[in-house]
C-alpha cells in the first residue's frame, strides 16, 4: 500500500521541494491550500497532475479534521505558516494565529482523528533569537527576538507537550536558513541574487538593503527537506536541528552574488535604514550532529553553490525581460 502524506505550506519553497521528494518516493501527496482569489501555483506547477490539493487553512480547526478524516495520511507535514520575520511586527497577532495555534489545531485535529499518524512541525532557528551559545544545538535554550520567533517556540513546545502529554509521534525539526531559486522576493537571499542578475542585466543599477554584517547558517531546502522525510521514519520521535555548521554574513553572501557575475557589489549597493530589523538576531550558527549521527543527514550543497545556484537561475529567468 502506498503511504500518504498530508503537506500544509505545499505551495511554498519547503512544500515544492517536499512534495517531489515523497513523489519521487512513491507517496500520495495531498497538499493544504487556502482559498484564495489568485491561486499562488508558481512553485509546484510541474507536480498538479501528482499531487491532490484540497482547501483547508490553519485557523479552521474544521477544515483541518476534514482534510485528515478524508485522506487518512501516514505522515503529515506542517509546513504552513506566517514565514516572513519583518512582517510578524506588523501582525503580531496573525503571525501567532498561524505559527502558534495553527500548530495546536493541527495536532489536535491528528489526535481526535487519528493519533496513530506521524507529525512533522516545521520549527525554526529564529527561536535562538539573542542566542546563549555558538553553535545551537537541541538543548540549546530559546532566546526569541521577534514576534515570528516567540510564535515558533509556541508552536515548537505545544508539539513537545503533545508528543509528551498523548504519545503522538510527533517532531520539530529546527531549521535554520535554508534557501533556493523558490524563494520568495522578500526574502535577503533572492532579494540580492535577483539584484544581480536585474543589474548585470541592465534592469536597474542599484540594490537597496539593510544590516549587512547579520550572519546566518545558509543551506539548500532542497537539502533540508530530506531531513524532514527522515525524521519521520525513526522509531521515536525526537527535534532536531538541521543546519550546515557554517554561517557568513550579509556581506559575503552580497560579494559571491555581485562576483559570480564579474560585478563588485561596492559599486551597486546603497544602505537602506527601513530594512533594518527592530531586533536583530545574534550569530546563528546550528550543530547538526545529532541529525547526522542518528538520521545519517548531511547536507549537499554549499554555500557558494548555492548562491550562484540562484543568481543562475534568476539571470536565465530575467533574460526575456532584457531582450
Amino acid at each position: 500500500m502506498k503511504k500518504r502524506a498530508v503537506i500544509t505550506g505545499i505551495t511554498g519553497q519547503d512544500g515544492s521541494y517536499l512534495a517531489e521528494l515523497l513523489l519521487e518516493k512513491g507517496y500520495e501527496v495531498v497538499g493544504v491550500t487556502r482559498r484564495l482569489s489568485a491561486n499562488n501555483y508558481w512553485r509546484i506547477e510541474h507536480l498538479l497532475d501528482r499531487v491532490r490539493l484540497v482547501p483547508a487553512d490553519l485557523l479552521d480547526q474544521l477544515s483541518l479534521i476534514r482534510v485528515i478524516a478524508d485522506a487518512r495520511p501516514h505522515e503529515f507535514y506542517n509546513l504552513g505558516a506566517m514565514s516572513f520575520v519583518p512582517a510578524s511586527w506588523d501582525q503580531p497577532l496573525l503571525t501567532g494565529e498561524f505559527n502558534a495555534q495553527g500548530v495546536t489545531r493541527v495536532l489536535e485535529a491528528v489526535r481526535h482523528v487519528d493519533p496513530s499518524i506521524r507529525i512533522y512541525q516545521a520549527s525554526s532557528s529564529e527561536m535562538y533569537g539573542k542566542v546563549r551559545e555558538v553553535p545551537q544545538t537541541e538543548l540549546t535554550p530559546f532566546y526569541p527576538r521577534s514576534p515570528y520567533g516567540v510564535s515558533k517556540v509556541y508552536g515548537h513546545y505545544i508539539t513537545v507537550n503533545y508528543r509528551e502529554s498523548y504519545g503522538l509521534f510527533a517532531c520539530s525539526g529546527i531549521l535554520f536558513n535554508h534557501e533556493s531559486p523558490r524563494r520568495g522576493l522578500e526574502f535577503v537571499t533572492r532579494k540580492v541574487t535577483e539584484g544581480v542578475a536585474r543589474i548585470k542585466l541592465g534592469l536597474t543599477d542599484s540594490l537597496a538593503l539593510g544590516n549587512l554584517d547579520a550572519r546566518r547558517d545558509w543551506g539548500f531546502a532542497g537539502d533540508y527537506v530530506r531531513a524532514m522525510w527522515l525524521m519521520l521514519q525513526q522509531e521515536t520521535a525526537e527535534d532536531y536541528v538541521i543546519a550546515t555548521g557554517v554561517s557568513h554574513s550579509v556581506q559575503q553572501l552580497v560579494d559571491t552574488a555581485f562576483g559570480h557575475v564579474g560585478l563588485d557589489w561596492r559599486s551597486h549597493v546603497r544602505l537602506d535604514p527601513r530594512f533594518l530589523r527592530p531586533a536583530e538576531v545574534d550569530h546563528l550558527i546550528g550543530d547538526a550532529g545529532k541529525a547526522a549521527r542518528v538520521l545519517g543527514w548531511t547536507p549537499e550543497v554549499d554555500f557558494t553553490s548555492l548562491v550562484t545556484m540562484m543568481v543562475d537561475a534568476d539571470m536565465a529567468r530575467l533574460r526575456g525581460q532584457a531582450a
